[in-house]
C-alpha cells in the first residue's frame, strides 16, 4: 500500500515516524513535484497540498486531510469528486480546545479583562464574583469539538445553548438550528463562542447584525474558523461596548497582518492559531483506522463538499 504525505507548515518527519509505526508494511514517500514519475499513492494524507499533486495522483482510493478545517482543499479546483474525502475528527484535539475555552470563559466571568486594565493605573478595585448560571453561553458550530465544549461547560453550570444547521441531542444544552434559531440562540447571551466551519452558509455569521443579538458588554471567544466573523463589526463592537472584550485565535489571513487595528485594540487577546493543535499520535491512529475500514469496503464519514465539512 503507498501513502503519499503532504503536510505543508507541520512537521513532516513526526507524521511520517508515526504513521509508519501504526502502518508498517505500507510505503510512505514525501510528496516531490516529479513524484508521480515513479510513485502513485493508493492514499494522500494532505494539509493545504498543491494543485499539482491532483493533477499527478490518478490511482487514489482515499484523501485524509490533517485536520479538522477542510476549506482550503474544497478550494482546490481539480480535487478529485470520486474519491471519499475524510477529515480528523476530534483525534485529541477536543482537550485543547476544551482547555482554551475555558480559559477565554475564565478569563471573562472573573474580570481578569478588567483587573488587567486596572493594574497600569494602581486602581484596586474588586468585582464580585457572579456564579456561571447568571452567564448565558452561546456556542455557534456543534460539531464533535463544538458538542464536547458545550456539555463541558453545561456541566460547570452554564446555561449553554448551541446553533447548528441541524438540530443536536446534548444533555444540559439548548438546541438551535436555521436563520430563526440563530437570533434565539446568541439573544442576550453574554458569551460568545466561534466553533464554526467555513462554508458559504457561515462566512460572515459573525457581524454586525448577529453581535446585537448578544447582551450588552459580551465576550467572544472565536477558535473555529477566521473566515466567520467580520472584523470591522467585532472592532465596532468592541469600540461600542457591545463587545466587552474578544479572545482571537483565528483570522481570515493568517498570520494576521502586523496593521490590523485587532493587534492593538485594548478589548481584543490575539493568539497565533493555536487553540487546538493536531496531536500527531492520536491523529495517526484515526488515520490508521480510517485506511483500515477503506480497504475492508467499509466507508468512514466523508467530508461532504456542498456543506463544506
Amino acid at each position: 500500500m503507498n501513502l503519499l504525505l503532504s503536510a505543508q507548515g507541520q512537521d513532516a518527519q513526526a507524521w511520517l515516524q508515526c504513521l509508519q509505526a501504526r502502518l508498517p508494511d505500507a510505503n510512505i514517500r514525501l510528496w516531490q513535484p516529479d513524484i508521480s514519475e515513479y510513485f502513485q499513492a493508493d492514499y494522500a494524507l494532505v494539509w493545504k497540498p498543491p494543485s499539482a499533486l491532483f493533477d499527478q495522483q490518478t490511482q487514489l482510493k482515499g484523501i485524509i486531510n490533517l485536520g479538522a478545517g477542510v476549506d482550503a482543499l474544497l478550494q482546490l479546483p481539480n480535487l478529485p469528486e470520486d474519491v471519499p474525502l475524510l477529515k480528523l475528527r476530534d483525534a485529541g484535539m477536543a482537550r485543547w480546545m476544551n482547555d482554551y475555552i475555558r480559559y477565554g470563559v475564565l478569563h471573562f466571568t472573573r474580570d481578569f479583562d478588567r483587573y488587567r486594565q486596572q493594574q497600569p493605573k494602581a486602581q484596586w478595585q474588586p468585582y464580585d464574583i457572579e456564579p456561571a448560571s447568571a452567564w448565558p453561553v452561546a456556542i455557534l458550530g456543534a460539531g464533535a469539538l463544538g458538542q464536547q465544549a458545550a456539555s463541558e461547560l453545561a456541566a460547570q453550570g452554564f446555561p449553554v445553548r448551541c446553533w447548528s444547521r441541524t438540530r443536536k441531542q446534548i444533555d444540559g444544552v439548548e438546541s438551535y438550528s436555521g436563520e430563526a434559531g440563530l437570533e434565539a440562540c446568541l439573544n442576550g447571551a453574554r458569551i460568545l463562542i466561534n466553533l464554526l466551519p467555513h462554508t458559504p452558509a457561515t462566512r460572515s455569521l459573525i457581524n454586525s447584525k448577529t453581535l446585537s443579538w448578544l447582551g450588552k458588554g459580551a465576550a467572544l471567544i472565536s477558535c473555529g474558523r477566521g473566515e466567520i466573523l467580520d472584523a470591522d463589526a467585532v472592532l465596532a463592537a468592541l469600540d461600542e461596548g457591545q463587545l466587552r472584550g474578544a479572545l482571537l485565535d483565528v483570522f481570515e489571513t493568517e498570520p494576521l497582518p502586523a496593521d490590523s487595528p485587532l493587534w492593538q485594540h485594548p478589548g481584543a487577546i490575539i493568539t497565533p492559531h493555536i487553540a487546538a493543535p493536531t496531536p500527531v499520535e492520536e491523529a495517526a491512529t484515526q488515520i490508521q483506522t480510517y485506511i483500515e475500514q477503506l480497504e475492508a469496503g467499509q466507508v468512514p464519514q466523508t467530508v461532504d463538499p456542498a456543506l463544506g465539512y
